[in-house]
Protein backbone atom coordinates (compact mmCIF):
# COMPACT_ATOMS: atom_id res chain seq x y z
CA UNK A 1 0.00 0.00 0.00
CA UNK A 2 1.42 3.51 -0.86
CA UNK A 3 0.71 6.00 1.01
CA UNK A 4 1.66 9.97 0.68
CA UNK A 5 5.20 11.30 1.96
CA UNK A 6 3.84 13.97 4.07
CA UNK A 7 0.77 14.67 5.97
CA UNK A 8 -0.80 17.02 7.83
CA UNK A 9 -3.55 15.61 10.60
CA UNK A 10 -5.80 18.50 12.25
CA UNK A 11 -6.65 17.08 15.86
CA UNK A 12 -3.80 14.87 15.61
CA UNK A 13 -3.61 14.50 19.69
CA UNK A 14 -7.08 13.31 19.88
CA UNK A 15 -8.18 9.59 20.13
CA UNK A 16 -8.67 8.81 16.55
CA UNK A 17 -5.98 11.60 15.73
CA UNK A 18 -3.24 10.17 17.72
CA UNK A 19 -4.00 6.32 16.62
CA UNK A 20 -3.41 8.03 12.81
CA UNK A 21 -0.51 9.72 13.56
CA UNK A 22 0.98 6.50 15.35
CA UNK A 23 -0.07 4.38 12.33
CA UNK A 24 1.17 6.70 9.60
CA UNK A 25 4.58 6.82 11.99
CA UNK A 26 5.27 3.46 11.31
CA UNK A 27 4.67 3.49 7.69
CA UNK A 28 7.62 6.41 8.08
CA UNK A 29 5.78 9.20 7.07
CA UNK A 30 6.41 12.44 7.90
CA UNK A 31 3.39 14.04 9.90
CA UNK A 32 2.61 17.37 11.02
CA UNK A 33 0.15 18.16 14.02
CA UNK A 34 -1.97 20.81 14.74
CA UNK A 35 -4.10 20.44 17.80
CA UNK A 36 -5.54 22.68 20.91
CA UNK A 37 -6.12 19.86 23.23
CA UNK A 38 -9.24 20.90 24.33
CA UNK A 39 -10.13 17.41 23.75
CA UNK A 40 -7.12 16.11 22.90
CA UNK A 41 -4.07 15.11 25.17
CA UNK A 42 -0.20 15.16 25.12
CA UNK A 43 0.12 11.70 26.89
CA UNK A 44 -1.76 10.44 23.65
CA UNK A 45 1.01 11.77 21.47
CA UNK A 46 3.99 11.15 24.26
CA UNK A 47 5.36 8.18 23.00
CA UNK A 48 6.17 9.55 19.32
CA UNK A 49 6.68 13.18 20.53
CA UNK A 50 10.12 12.46 19.79
CA UNK A 51 10.21 11.02 16.54
CA UNK A 52 12.11 13.18 14.14
CA UNK A 53 9.42 12.68 11.79
CA UNK A 54 6.56 14.18 13.70
CA UNK A 55 6.07 17.90 14.37
CA UNK A 56 3.42 19.12 17.10
CA UNK A 57 1.93 22.46 16.73
CA UNK A 58 -0.30 23.17 20.09
CA UNK A 59 -2.61 25.84 18.59
CA UNK A 60 -6.41 26.58 17.69
CA UNK A 61 -6.93 25.67 14.38
CA UNK A 62 -9.20 28.60 13.86
CA UNK A 63 -6.18 30.95 14.55
CA UNK A 64 -4.77 29.51 10.95
CA UNK A 65 -2.29 26.69 9.97
CA UNK A 66 0.93 27.64 11.49
CA UNK A 67 2.93 25.30 9.28
CA UNK A 68 4.84 26.70 6.03
CA UNK A 69 4.91 23.39 4.16
CA UNK A 70 3.25 21.52 1.30
CA UNK A 71 1.04 18.53 2.20
CA UNK A 72 0.16 15.44 0.23
CA UNK A 73 -2.79 14.75 2.60
CA UNK A 74 -4.87 16.81 5.01
CA UNK A 75 -6.86 14.67 7.76
CA UNK A 76 -9.14 17.18 9.10
CA UNK A 77 -9.84 15.49 12.23
CA UNK A 78 -10.49 18.61 14.48
CA UNK A 79 -13.49 18.61 16.23
CA UNK A 80 -15.11 17.79 20.13
CA UNK A 81 -16.84 14.78 18.95
CA UNK A 82 -18.62 13.76 22.63
CA UNK A 83 -22.24 15.01 23.55
CA UNK A 84 -20.60 16.32 26.66
CA UNK A 85 -17.25 18.30 25.26
CA UNK A 86 -19.24 19.70 22.64
CA UNK A 87 -22.36 21.21 24.95
CA UNK A 88 -19.83 22.15 27.18
CA UNK A 89 -17.95 24.61 24.28
CA UNK A 90 -20.77 24.60 21.36
CA UNK A 91 -19.34 27.77 19.69
CA UNK A 92 -16.28 26.40 19.47
CA UNK A 93 -17.43 22.89 18.21
CA UNK A 94 -19.05 25.17 15.42
CA UNK A 95 -15.82 27.55 14.74
CA UNK A 96 -13.67 24.36 14.35
CA UNK A 97 -16.46 23.16 12.03
CA UNK A 98 -17.10 25.86 9.73
CA UNK A 99 -13.71 28.49 9.97
CA UNK A 100 -11.57 25.68 11.11
CA UNK A 101 -12.50 23.80 7.72
CA UNK A 102 -12.26 26.50 5.35
CA UNK A 103 -8.84 27.23 6.58
CA UNK A 104 -7.93 23.61 5.78
CA UNK A 105 -9.57 23.89 2.57
CA UNK A 106 -8.13 27.17 1.32
CA UNK A 107 -4.43 25.91 3.33
CA UNK A 108 -5.37 22.53 0.72
CA UNK A 109 -6.11 24.83 -2.67
CA UNK A 110 -2.86 26.87 -2.12
CA UNK A 111 -0.30 23.61 -1.86
CA UNK A 112 -3.07 20.93 -4.10
CA UNK A 113 -3.26 18.89 -1.18
CA UNK A 114 -6.32 16.40 -0.85
CA UNK A 115 -8.03 16.75 2.30
CA UNK A 116 -9.90 13.75 3.93
CA UNK A 117 -12.69 15.07 6.04
CA UNK A 118 -13.54 13.78 9.33
CA UNK A 119 -17.61 13.99 9.21
CA UNK A 120 -20.05 11.61 11.36
CA UNK A 121 -23.48 9.63 11.75
CA UNK A 122 -24.90 12.67 13.40
CA UNK A 123 -25.49 14.20 10.23
CA UNK A 124 -28.44 12.02 10.19
CA UNK A 125 -29.73 12.93 12.78
CA UNK A 126 -32.60 10.43 14.39
CA UNK A 127 -32.62 8.68 11.06
CA UNK A 128 -36.01 7.80 9.67
CA UNK A 129 -33.83 5.44 7.14
CA UNK A 130 -32.61 2.24 8.33
CA UNK A 131 -29.81 1.09 7.70
CA UNK A 132 -28.59 4.63 6.78
CA UNK A 133 -27.14 5.37 3.05
CA UNK A 134 -25.16 8.17 1.60
CA UNK A 135 -27.91 9.97 0.03
CA UNK A 136 -30.11 9.83 2.52
CA UNK A 137 -30.76 13.70 3.79
CA UNK A 138 -30.85 13.25 7.21
CA UNK A 139 -33.12 13.90 9.94
CA UNK A 140 -31.48 16.89 12.33
CA UNK A 141 -32.69 19.43 14.81
CA UNK A 142 -30.79 22.70 13.65
CA UNK A 143 -31.95 24.53 17.04
CA UNK A 144 -30.68 22.37 19.67
CA UNK A 145 -27.91 20.73 21.97
CA UNK A 146 -26.68 18.59 19.29
CA UNK A 147 -27.14 21.29 16.71
CA UNK A 148 -23.63 22.27 17.26
CA UNK A 149 -22.14 19.58 15.98
CA UNK A 150 -24.14 17.68 14.00
CA UNK A 151 -25.20 20.89 11.72
CA UNK A 152 -21.33 22.17 12.09
CA UNK A 153 -20.48 18.84 10.60
CA UNK A 154 -22.74 19.22 7.73
CA UNK A 155 -21.92 22.78 6.96
CA UNK A 156 -18.71 21.71 6.72
CA UNK A 157 -19.66 18.86 4.17
CA UNK A 158 -21.07 21.77 1.94
CA UNK A 159 -18.40 23.41 2.25
CA UNK A 160 -15.82 20.66 1.11
CA UNK A 161 -18.48 20.54 -1.56
CA UNK A 162 -18.06 23.87 -2.95
CA UNK A 163 -14.53 23.91 -2.59
CA UNK A 164 -14.55 20.65 -4.53
CA UNK A 165 -16.76 22.16 -7.32
CA UNK A 166 -15.11 25.60 -7.35
CA UNK A 167 -11.60 24.94 -7.28
CA UNK A 168 -11.59 21.93 -7.80
CA UNK A 169 -10.02 20.76 -4.08
CA UNK A 170 -9.63 17.35 -3.96
CA UNK A 171 -11.98 15.97 -1.18
CA UNK A 172 -12.78 12.51 0.59
CA UNK A 173 -15.43 13.13 3.48
CA UNK A 174 -15.80 10.01 5.70
CA UNK A 175 -18.88 9.45 7.83
CA UNK A 176 -17.47 7.70 10.71
CA UNK A 177 -19.89 6.30 13.19
CA UNK A 178 -19.72 5.60 16.85
CA UNK A 179 -15.82 4.32 17.73
CA UNK A 180 -13.88 3.30 20.51
CA UNK A 181 -10.40 1.94 21.88
CA UNK A 182 -7.81 2.61 23.56
CA UNK A 183 -7.35 6.26 24.47
CA UNK A 184 -10.61 7.15 24.82
CA UNK A 185 -11.36 9.76 27.84
CA UNK A 186 -12.87 7.39 30.45
CA UNK A 187 -15.19 10.68 31.57
CA UNK A 188 -15.67 12.17 27.90
CA UNK A 189 -19.95 10.77 28.20
CA UNK A 190 -20.00 8.75 25.07
CA UNK A 191 -21.67 5.16 26.17
CA UNK A 192 -19.01 3.01 26.12
CA UNK A 193 -16.74 5.36 28.44
CA UNK A 194 -19.86 5.87 30.35
CA UNK A 195 -20.24 1.47 31.34
CA UNK A 196 -17.02 1.07 31.87
CA UNK A 197 -16.45 4.01 34.48
CA UNK A 198 -19.15 2.79 36.14
CA UNK A 199 -18.26 -0.66 36.57
CA UNK A 200 -14.81 0.29 37.63
CA UNK A 201 -16.42 2.52 40.17
CA UNK A 202 -19.31 -0.08 40.93
CA UNK A 203 -22.18 2.19 40.10
CA UNK A 204 -25.54 1.35 38.93
CA UNK A 205 -25.48 1.51 35.09
CA UNK A 206 -27.14 4.54 33.40
CA UNK A 207 -29.38 3.73 31.01
CA UNK A 208 -31.32 6.23 29.33
CA UNK A 209 -34.82 6.06 27.46
CA UNK A 210 -35.94 1.96 27.93
CA UNK A 211 -32.27 1.02 26.51
CA UNK A 212 -33.38 -0.79 22.67
CA UNK A 213 -32.36 2.40 21.33
CA UNK A 214 -29.30 1.06 18.94
CA UNK A 215 -25.74 1.58 18.02
CA UNK A 216 -23.22 0.11 15.51
CA UNK A 217 -19.56 0.42 17.61
CA UNK A 218 -16.42 0.07 15.26
CA UNK A 219 -13.19 -0.81 16.62
CA UNK A 220 -10.03 1.89 16.05
CA UNK A 221 -8.38 -0.77 13.73
CA UNK A 222 -11.19 -0.93 11.78
CA UNK A 223 -11.41 3.02 11.36
CA UNK A 224 -8.01 3.15 10.91
CA UNK A 225 -7.68 0.30 8.02
CA UNK A 226 -10.40 2.29 6.16
CA UNK A 227 -8.03 5.18 6.49
CA UNK A 228 -5.38 4.00 5.23
CA UNK A 229 -6.69 2.73 2.46
CA UNK A 230 -8.15 6.16 1.84
CA UNK A 231 -4.45 7.67 1.51
CA UNK A 232 -3.56 5.11 -0.91
CA UNK A 233 -5.49 6.06 -3.31
CA UNK A 234 -7.43 8.99 -5.66
CA UNK A 235 -10.22 10.39 -3.78
CA UNK A 236 -14.16 9.54 -5.39
CA UNK A 237 -14.94 12.81 -3.52
CA UNK A 238 -18.79 11.44 -2.20
CA UNK A 239 -19.20 11.16 0.82
CA UNK A 240 -18.76 7.35 2.61
CA UNK A 241 -19.80 5.83 5.57
CA UNK A 242 -17.39 4.17 7.86
CA UNK A 243 -18.66 1.77 10.62
CA UNK A 244 -19.42 -1.61 11.34
CA UNK A 245 -23.22 -2.17 10.90
CA UNK A 246 -23.24 -4.44 13.67
CA UNK A 247 -26.45 -3.18 15.42
CA UNK A 248 -26.77 -3.25 19.27
CA UNK A 249 -29.15 -2.17 21.95
CA UNK A 250 -27.95 0.31 24.63
CA UNK A 251 -29.25 -2.42 27.31
CA UNK A 252 -27.24 -5.42 24.87
CA UNK A 253 -24.26 -3.71 25.59
CA UNK A 254 -24.57 -2.82 29.24
CA UNK A 255 -25.15 -6.46 29.56
CA UNK A 256 -22.55 -7.55 27.45
CA UNK A 257 -19.95 -5.48 29.07
CA UNK A 258 -20.95 -6.82 32.55
CA UNK A 259 -20.58 -10.08 31.46
CA UNK A 260 -16.65 -9.36 29.95
CA UNK A 261 -15.93 -7.75 33.30
CA UNK A 262 -17.21 -10.22 35.76
CA UNK A 263 -19.35 -7.45 36.80
CA UNK A 264 -23.29 -7.61 38.13
CA UNK A 265 -24.28 -4.05 38.37
CA UNK A 266 -28.35 -3.09 38.63
CA UNK A 267 -29.18 -0.41 35.87
CA UNK A 268 -30.88 2.92 36.96
CA UNK A 269 -33.16 4.61 34.07
CA UNK A 270 -33.29 7.91 33.22
CA UNK A 271 -35.31 9.87 30.63
CA UNK A 272 -34.07 9.87 27.02
CA UNK A 273 -31.59 12.97 26.03
CA UNK A 274 -32.98 15.75 23.41
CA UNK A 275 -32.90 14.31 20.00
CA UNK A 276 -30.89 11.22 20.80
CA UNK A 277 -31.38 8.99 18.06
CA UNK A 278 -33.39 5.67 18.43
CA UNK A 279 -31.73 3.46 15.65
CA UNK A 280 -28.44 4.29 14.28
CA UNK A 281 -26.52 1.73 11.62
CA UNK A 282 -24.34 2.13 8.69
CA UNK A 283 -25.20 0.85 4.89
CA UNK A 284 -21.08 0.08 4.19
CA UNK A 285 -21.85 -0.91 0.63
CA UNK A 286 -20.24 1.70 -1.09
CA UNK A 287 -16.78 1.74 1.27
CA UNK A 288 -16.77 -2.21 0.48
CA UNK A 289 -16.67 -1.17 -3.04
CA UNK A 290 -14.71 1.68 -3.23
CA UNK A 291 -11.93 0.50 -0.85
CA UNK A 292 -12.11 -3.32 -1.04
CA UNK A 293 -12.98 -2.66 3.01
CA UNK A 294 -15.31 -4.01 5.49
CA UNK A 295 -14.68 -4.49 9.58
CA UNK A 296 -12.82 -7.22 11.18
CA UNK A 297 -13.41 -6.79 14.70
CA UNK A 298 -16.63 -7.58 16.47
CA UNK A 299 -18.43 -5.79 19.05
CA UNK A 300 -17.16 -8.88 21.73
CA UNK A 301 -13.64 -8.64 20.70
CA UNK A 302 -13.17 -4.85 20.50
CA UNK A 303 -14.31 -4.34 23.59
CA UNK A 304 -12.34 -6.91 25.45
CA UNK A 305 -9.39 -5.60 23.71
CA UNK A 306 -10.17 -2.06 25.38
CA UNK A 307 -10.37 -3.63 28.78
CA UNK A 308 -7.56 -5.78 28.76
CA UNK A 309 -5.93 -1.72 27.63
CA UNK A 310 -7.24 -0.44 30.57
CA UNK A 311 -5.60 -2.75 32.78
CA UNK A 312 -2.52 -1.73 31.53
Amino acid sequence: MKLSKKILVTGGAGFIGSHLCKALLSRKIEVYVIDNLSTGSLTNIEEFIDDTNFHFVQADLCDGILFNESFDWICHLASPASPDAYRREPIATLRVNTEGTRLVLEYARQCNAKVLFASTSEVYGDPKMHPQKEDYWGNVNCYGERSCYDEGKRCAEALCYAYAQTYGVRIQIIRIFNTYGPRMQATDGRVICNFLEQISRGKTLSIYGNGEQTRCFQYIDDLLAAILRILSMEVCTSPMNIGNPEECSILELAKLLCELTSSNLELKYFSMPLDDPSRRCPDISFAQQALGWSPRVSLREGLLKLIHSRKN
